[in-house]
């Protein structure tokens, strides 16, 4: 279970900003945005590798802004993927299973060996003889042997090969079912979470733009097509984006404004309820629209 209120977290360069979302037990929350948008970062403070400034951080019932005690039972509660190099290069598997595997008092060695043994891996072999691919599907045999609540993944996906993708969501779904455990995914694979999420999160600029269940999330969309001079009757209010073509045009838009009510949509246009890679992708170009006509006018006025 996650829930992180007003949350902010301020670098040199960059700062997270009033972060609010809630993932309870039992669920699968993905993060998308663009690179740079603060998924990482999000992330690691709720793994604990880094602290926030303000704000709180609820992990499996402990507040880990409060003190030191609760973010260490909470962080014997998570398991995480990251891209950074976590283990011991020299050892072996499960060399480096008995060196970090003492730090979480539910560990257990024969957990590790089963994922193992389920996800082709050697546990003789050196870590450092592993691809890139095979250290993330370690990390995650590592996060699974030490029976977490929670798991935090961080674009571990993108280097999987399509066939252990599907293995790697079919893991995910088992892990949740018992309805008292929970994911959190940063991804750019949008069309897997159309397969395994229940809540969808998307950040901007060290911001969360949107946080909300699936079934909402697919209420407060919809992908319009057909005619150009159709869709040109739709107020610009509710367009997220629109893309224009020899043949038509297509755009999202946002069912949640009020503008919503004084729109009567074409019946001759084609209204579909759009996937969660649709939607991403619709607000990433929105977005990367926005800041192109906004450096244009600086650049008028200067």
């Amino acid at each position: 279970m996650i829930k992180v209120s007003n949350m902010s977290k301020e670098y040199r360069a960059f700062k997270l900003n009033n972060i609010n979302i809630h993932l309870p037990k039992g669920y699968i929350m993905g993060l998308v945005g663009r690179n740079g948008a603060g998924k990482t970062t999000l992330l690691r403070i709720l793994a604990g590798m880094e602290k926030a400034d303000s704000g709180s951080v609820i992990i499996n019932g402990f507040d880990i802004t409060e003190n030191e005690e609760n973010a260490k039972k909470a962080k014997d509660s998570i398991g995480f993927v990251f891209l950074d190099n976590l283990f011991i290069d020299e050892a072996s598997l499960i060399k480096n299973s008995r060196v970090y595997g003492k730090y979480y008092t539910r560990f257990n060695k024969d957990t590790l060996v089963k994922y193992c043994e389920e996800f082709d891996l050697d546990i003789k072999r050196k870590y450092k003889k592993l691809s890139k691919g095979e250290k993330l599907k370690f990390q995650l045999a590592f996060a699974l042997a030490h029976r977490p609540k929670l798991l935090i993944l961080d674009e571990p996906a993108a280097n999987f090969d399509r066939d252990f993708r599907k293995k790697f969501i079919k893991t995910l779904t088992e892990f949740v079912a018992d309805g008292e455990k929970s994911v959190i995914i940063a991804t750019h694979l949008t069309e897997d979470l159309d397969r395994i999420a229940d809540y969808v999160t998307f950040m901007d600029c060290g911001k969360i733009e949107m946080s909300m269940d699936r079934e909402t999330l697919m209420e407060s969309f919809k992908l319009i097509s057909g005619d150009t001079e159709k869709c040109n009757l739709i107020s610009k209010e509710l367009v997220i984006y629109r893309e224009d073509g020899k043949y038509g045009s297509k755009l999202l838009i946002d069912l949640r404004s009020d503008k919503i009510k004084n729109n009567i949509i074409s019946s001759e246009l084609t209204v579909e309820t759009p996937s969660i890679e649709d939607i991403m992708y619709y607000m990433t170009k929105g977005k990367e629209a926005k800041e192109e006509k906004k450096e244009d006018n600086r650049w008028t006025l200067a």
